[in-house]
C-alpha cells in the first residue's frame, strides 16, 4: 500500500509541476510579445538608437525579424499545445501561424505611415520565414 501512496504522491507532484510549466509558458509568451511591441513602439518613435551598433552589422535587421518573430511563434505554439491538448498540434500551429502572419503583415504595412520607418518586403519575408521555421520546430518537439 505504501508503494501505491508514493506513486500517487509522485503523480500529484508531476501534475503540479506541469501546471506551473503551463503557467510559465503562457507568461513567457506574453512577456516576449510585449517586448516585441515595445521594440515596435520605440522604432515608430525613432527611439531605437540603443540598437544602433547592432544595426550596423550587415543583415542584422533581417536576422532580427527572423529570430524575434520566430521565438514568439515557438513560445505561442508551445503554450497553446499545453493549453489545448485535445486539439491537433498541426491545427493549433497553423492557426497561430496564420494569426501571427496577419498581425506581422499589418505591422510591417503600417510602417509606411511613420516618418522613421519604411515598409520592406524583405523584412516581411524574413518575419514570415521565422514564423514558418519555428512553427516547424514547435511541431518537432
Amino acid at each position: 500500500m505504501e508503494g501505491a501512496a508514493r506513486k500517487q504522491s509522485w503523480i500529484v507532484k508531476s501534475r503540479d509541476a506541469l501546471g506551473r510549466l503551463d503557467f510559465y509558458m503562457k507568461w513567457l509568451a506574453l512577456l516576449f510579445g510585449l517586448l516585441i511591441v515595445a521594440i515596435i513602439v520605440l522604432a515608430d518613435k525613432g527611439m531605437l538608437s540603443v540598437l544602433g551598433v547592432i544595426m550596423d552589422i550587415p543583415y542584422a535587421d533581417k536576422a532580427g525579424h527572423f529570430i524575434l518573430y520566430g521565438i514568439l511563434t515557438l513560445l505561442v505554439d508551445l503554450a497553446l499545445f499545453r493549453s489545448l491538448p485535445h486539439l491537433s498540434r498541426r491545427l493549433v500551429a497553423l492557426r497561430s501561424a496564420l494569426i501571427l502572419i496577419l498581425v506581422i503583415g499589418l505591422e510591417e504595412f503600417s510602417q509606411q505611415y511613420f516618418p522613421n520607418r519604411t515598409f520592406d518586403l524583405v523584412d516581411l519575408t524574413f518575419s514570415y520565414l521565422g514564423v514558418v521555421f519555428f512553427s516547424w520546430v514547435a511541431l518537432k518537439k
